[in-house]
């Protein structure tokens, strides 16, 4: 959420940046809305304080005899006005939070401008493209031969975009999950944390996938929601706290199931478990100060490239384009590996700086030692990775000719030194 302050203050500049994401200005209805609210403020506290004065008034003709009537009706009629312009006040503060709460973040400057996807900028590659002396499959081609991947099974029991894994598979998708947090607690730094996969809807506004993203998530009769990705949890796990300066940077890491229903997907990725309803993932969180957030964001972008290079895996980085940045983002890095079976790079981690965006929403603050006053930190998250993605793709670039898949050297200690899926 920005900050109504900035806002009253640079309208011109709030446009601007709307305009950079293609969305239509909002300053003028703003300040319209906080124009009225404002002007009903005063007029309610003139309100409360002539009331409180006529009350003491009133107690002071009492005590010297004199007839007290007309001002007992003034506080009467005070009261109801009072009470009246209490709701207004906070229909109106409720509808400014509303509009406030569907501005997207602003931009930071070094994003490129662009339309859409086929506009994200590379910045850098990593390996080489693998060559086969065989036409590669794609993943679930391969898991089906292996009978390790069933995909009808699951549409019988959940529908579809849900996937039954088993034996070997199963045990290699549970290994990456393994290796990816254990480099990130015992190397990077983050403290492991098992969140719950069930949050409440202020969890998912501090984190801005509410209101907006409503329809793609799963609600439950309680009014409770399975997590999108563990960034809620995780980033929550500071809201309505004032943290010391000498504390942070905080990271954290975490290895859940996460939910997504996928609403508007409709015909995209649905072969295989590129693009699934439930799905496991590592994620990164970090909480800064706004000095340290640039210099994280560089960090964890290198923290999720690690494992990949670690794994042997081909891959780019891009940074997203102005019309590709999601909402609650500043500035964001996708990671894309390549997938022989497609014959193309996928995204399988995306890290996003998003300065105090989620902190207004959250209410999470630092002191600064020796200053008064508190400032929002800022927040940051990152997949470190998408474990189903980088299944895929291990199962797609260490596939051999007979179908066979090659167990990465780094991931044999987490299979009982298996080196080979046959």
């Amino acid at each position: 959420m920005l900050d109504l302050k900035w806002i009253r203050e640079n309208p011109e500049a709030l446009d601007a940046a709307l305009a950079r994401r293609k969305a239509e200005p909002l300053s003028a209805a703003i300040l319209e809305q906080d124009e009225k609210h404002r002007a009903l403020q005063t007029e309610l506290q003139t309100a409360q304080a002539r009331r409180n004065e006529a009350a003491k008034e009133i107690g002071k003709a009492k005590a010297a005899g004199e007839d007290a009537d007309a001002l007992i009706k003034e506080v009467s009629e005070l009261k109801s006005s009072v009470q009246h312009m209490e709701g207004q006040e906070r229909e109106l503060a409720a509808e400014m939070e509303i509009l406030l709460a569907g501005i997207p973040n602003i931009l930071k400057d070094d994003v490129p401008d662009g339309e859409d996807e086929d506009q994200n900028v590379e910045i850098r590659k990593f390996g080489d493209i693998p060559s086969f002396d065989f036409d590669p499959k794609e993943h679930y081609e391969l898991g089906t031969a292996l009978g390790m991947m069933d995909f009808e099974t699951a549409a019988k029991l959940s529908g579809s975009r849900f996937v039954v894994t088993s034996g070997k598979i199963a045990r290699l998708e549970r290994a990456l999950a393994a290796f990816m947090i254990d480099v990130h607690t015992e190397e990077k730094g983050y403290l492991e944390v098992s969140p719950p996969t069930i949050v409440r809807s202020d969890a998912l506004f501090g984190t801005s996938q509410l209101p907006k993203f409503e329809e793609d998530l799963y609600k439950l009769d309680t009014g409770s929601y399975m997590i999108p990705t563990a960034e809620v949890p995780l980033t929550n796990l500071v809201r309505e706290s004032i943290l010391n300066e000498a504390d942070l940077p905080k990271r954290f890491a975490a290895h859940t199931l996460c939910f997504r229903s996928e609403a508007g997907s409709a015909g995209k990725d649905t072969a295989g478990m590129l693009r699934q309803h439930q799905f496991e993932k590592v994620e990164m969180v970090s909480i800064t100060t706004p000095e340290q957030s640039d210099a994280e964001h560089e960090r964890m972008t290198a923290c999720a490239e690690d494992i990949l290079q670690r794994l042997g895996l081909s891959y780019r980085v891009v940074v997203l384009c102005s019309g590709d940045t999601g909402f609650g983002a500043r500035k964001t890095y996708d990671i894309e590996v390549w997938l022989p079976g497609q014959n193309t790079y996928r995204e399988i981690s995306s890290c996003s700086t998003c300065g105090d965006f989620q902190a207004r929403r959250m209410k999470a603050r630092y002191r600064k030692e020796g200053e008064k006053g508190n400032h929002f930190v800022h927040t940051l998250n990152g997949s470190g990775l998408a474990v189903g993605r980088t299944l895929i793709a291990v199962m797609e670039n260490y596939q051999q000719a007979d179908g066979s898949i090659l167990i990465p050297e780094v991931l044999q200690p987490y299979m009982g030194g298996l080196n080979r899926i046959g």
